[in-house]
């Protein structure tokens, strides 16, 4: 009885030991810059979104956020870094829905989305628009289904390769829309644009900020966004939910540390996220990227994940989509 006593007391001792430090070392949080990895070059709109999010964020947490491009492996690259870092709260991951939804479903990742990452929040949304040429006799999304299933297999649409949420949100539209077009792959939707414009190309899921100027000057017609709701960075679209309910498609940017990250290190992460996303500064500079700030608890975020996985996991077999 003493020697399972005094082991008992020995076992607390030690546990003791291990969570004083930590819940110290979280009081004095931060005390150094922290790393946010961006898993894709500079200059991109997931990049430009870091740095915008990371300056007010930093002014939230009286430290500075410093972001780390590891582009690669279509993100998985930088992704996995991040995973494989100390959940010290000094090294974070700016995940989107290429790293964290498509890509686990369309190749091997060497991580485990769900069990390798600590959610701290949803960020922002990047919805697309569906274009299509002026010269098109649809002016409305249900025109243009309507034009799609008179036509079965003579029009296309564009993306920018293969794998990619432009893609996919094209072949959500052909599995709920129940029509047949071609696919047409090129290096990157800028490089569509002049075959949209002279009508080579019938239809194209673009992001907002590079779709909307074609909208604006007369070159392209806009039909519809693509996010659940109207976007306040095109009102006068409707969505292509308004015609076929139910239908979503965004590139959505996800706040994430490493697995076991302590939770009073994520209610202090999650909080000053969530405080950076209300200020009018930050939210104005998000729209000129064609992003919606979100603000949400890191359950919402596990939530979309999962969610957003399953239902391109699902248009991935269903469609026989590789990234080939």
């Amino acid at each position: 009885m003493k020697r399972r006593t005094l082991v008992t007391s020995l076992l607390g001792a030690c546990a003791a030991s291990v969570l004083l430090p930590l819940a110290v070392y979280a009081q004095g949080y931060p005390a150094k810059p922290i790393r946010l990895i961006v898993p894709f070059p500079a200059g991109g709109a997931t990049d430009l979104f870091a740095r915008a999010l990371t300056q007010k964020m930093g002014e939230k947490l009286g430290t500075t956020l410093v972001v780390d491009n590891k582009p690669g492996a279509g993100g998985s690259l930088g992704s996995d870094l991040a995973a494989k870092a100390a959940p010290d709260g000094y090294t974070l991951l700016l995940g989107t829905t290429s790293t964290h939804a498509i890509g686990p479903a369309i190749t091997k990742v060497p991580y485990d989305t769900a069990r390798d990452f600590t959610p701290i929040a949803h960020v922002g949304n990047a919805p697309s628009i569906m274009l299509v040429p002026v010269s098109s006799p649809a002016k409305t999304v249900r025109e243009w289904i309507d034009y799609a299933k008179k036509n079965p297999g003579k029009l296309n649409y564009a993306s920018s390769g293969n794998g990619t949420i432009v893609q996919l949100t094209a072949e959500l539209f052909k599995a709920q829309a129940g029509v047949f077009v071609t696919h047409i792959p090129y290096k990157g939707t800028a490089l569509a644009m002049p075959d949209l414009v002279s009508g080579k190309v019938d239809v194209l899921f673009d992001s907002l900020p590079t779709g909307m100027p074609f909208v604006r000057d007369g070159r392209l017609r806009g039909l519809a966004v693509t996010s659940q709701k109207r976007s306040p960075l095109a009102p006068d679209l409707p969505t292509v939910a308004e015609t076929l309910p139910g239908f979503e498609s965004n590139t959505w940017f996800g706040l994430y540390g490493p697995k076991a990250l302590p939770a009073d290190l994520v209610a202090r992460l999650n909080k000053a996220a969530n405080e950076a996303l209300a200020d009018p500064q930050l939210n104005d500079k998000l729209s000129s990227l064609g992003i919606e700030p979100v603000a949400s608890t890191p359950e919402q975020l596990a939530r979309l994940m999962a969610q957003d996985g399953a239902k391109w996991k699902q248009i991935i077999v269903e469609r026989k989509i590789t990234n080939e």
